[in-house]
């Protein structure tokens, strides 16, 4: 079978983070006019007159704009984008203040203080989606939208309540903007590459202490810690599952200390710019078991078998079909085995399109194109049914197959510090 190496080519640009003269780096004006004429595309593309946006990453996508922290999913934040307009935005007061200071590209007074509630700590009789959906609705008016659908991606029930007493009505937006999305643009594709970057070291980190004695939650500290001194945007989640917690699978991390012979493996998200990663490696500690060499074997073998696939034109059904069935490893259907042999895009969001598993590929599959970029992720159960080998590569598919930006070894098990 072909290695991913061969497969993947020579490895995608990841140059230094800060702007420079001598080397073309991103582009951040090329990547903003790239997601604003993709958004307007989209919804040109339809039958609406606007999209109404909460969810963060399509505002971030149609504004350029972001706040972090515990903010972004306050359902405060939104932004109106109408046809043949500017976006328009609604933030925290002093973050829109802010906007018109240091966010050139969207006009001062298309920056507006804005608050609904944060998620119903301010009960909706208070007013203040009345109050915001009379001035979304004039604004509709005074560009000749009026009775035209609004497109919405995500919205709190007494907001869209209040939109359809007011004579709003009220389609899909998210199933537009996900397919906008969906095809990265170079300035894309190289901070998706810079902040798996990032992971690759971090990786290194990580086997120079995988020793017993350090515990699961060490990892994610010192994870979270050399991300943000390389300049990590937001360290989202680190997995770090060792021992008898990998079968099954938890998708956490706890205080579990490492011991001799474990086998361990770690998923770690985090974005820069925006961009993010998804990235699982398996390791044993100081020696590996016939069991865990098995596990591994396998689970690189699915993996390789799904990155042959990858070029344009090839349904997604075919990739999910070189997985294994959920009953071939120990779940009784595919909802039970859902994100284990599994494919997901990576953009702004952690989980974009095109979404490949055999729960929704054999049905409804999707046509890979040039400039899709996605994690692949297995996972093979050990016979000693307690450990379980995880893989993650991220790809990004291209005119003739399909480069690799995922690059800390995972050909072979990795022992770490062995004995």
């Amino acid at each position: 079978m072909t290695s991913p190496a061969t497969t993947s080519g020579a490895p995608l640009h990841a140059p230094g983070h800060r702007a420079v003269d001598f080397e073309t780096r991103v582009d951040f004006d090329r990547l903003r006019a790239y997601r604003l004429d993709r958004a307007r595309a989209a919804l040109e593309s339809s039958d609406c007159g606007a999209f109404l946006l909460f969810d963060a990453y399509n505002i971030r996508y149609t504004t350029q704009t972001w706040i972090g922290g515990a903010l972004p999913d306050k359902m405060t934040r939104y932004a109106l984008l109408t046809r043949g307009g500017e976006p328009m935005l609604w933030d925290f007061g002093s973050a829109a203040r802010h906007h018109q200071l240091f966010a050139p590209w969207l006009r001062p007074e298309d920056c507006h203080a804005g608050m609904l509630g944060m998620r119903g700590a301010i009960a909706p009789s208070a007013g203040l989606m009345v109050d915001a959906v009379r001035q979304i609705r004039g604004l509709l008016e005074d560009a000749g939208l009026a009775g035209a659908p609004v497109g919405v991606d995500l919205v709190e029930p007494p907001f869209l309540f209040e939109m359809q007493r007011q004579g709003l009505e009220v389609v899909d937006a998210q199933q537009l903007m996900l397919d906008a999305r969906q095809i990265k643009s170079p300035d894309e594709i190289m901070l998706l590459t810079q902040a798996a970057a990032m992971v690759d070291g971090v990786y290194q980190d990580i086997v120079d202490v995988l020793r017993p004695g350090i515990r699961e939650n060490d990892i994610v500290a010192l994870a979270n810690k050399r991300l943000y001194e390389m300049g990590s945007e937001q360290v989202e989640a680190i997995n770090a599952v060792s021992g008898e917690r990998c079968n099954p699978h938890p998708h956490n991390f706890t205080d579990r200390i490492i011991r001799p012979g474990d086998q361990a493996f770690f998923d770690i998200i985090h974005s820069f710019n925006g961009y993010r990663t998804c990235y699982y490696r398996t390791f044993s500690v100081g020696s590996a078991t016939a069991s865990q060499r098995s596990a591994y074997t396998r689970a690189r073998e699915w993996m390789d078998a799904s990155i042959e696939k990858i070029r344009p034109g090839v349904g997604t059904d075919e990739v999910a079909l070189v997985w294994p069935a959920a009953t071939e490893f120990g779940f009784a259907d595919e909802m039970a085995a859902f994100g284990l042999q599994f494919g997901h895009g990576l953009g702004l969001g952690l989980h974009e399109r095109p979404i490949i598993s055999r729960l929704n590929s054999l049905r409804e599959p999707v046509e890979l194109r040039p400039g899709m970029v996605f994690a692949l992720e297995t996972y093979c159960p050990g016979e000693d049914g307690v450990s379980a080998a995880r893989i993650e590569e991220e790809v990004v598919v291209t005119e003739d197959g399909c480069r690799l930006l995922t690059l800390f070894p995972a050909q072979d098990l990795f022992v770490a510090n062995p004995y």
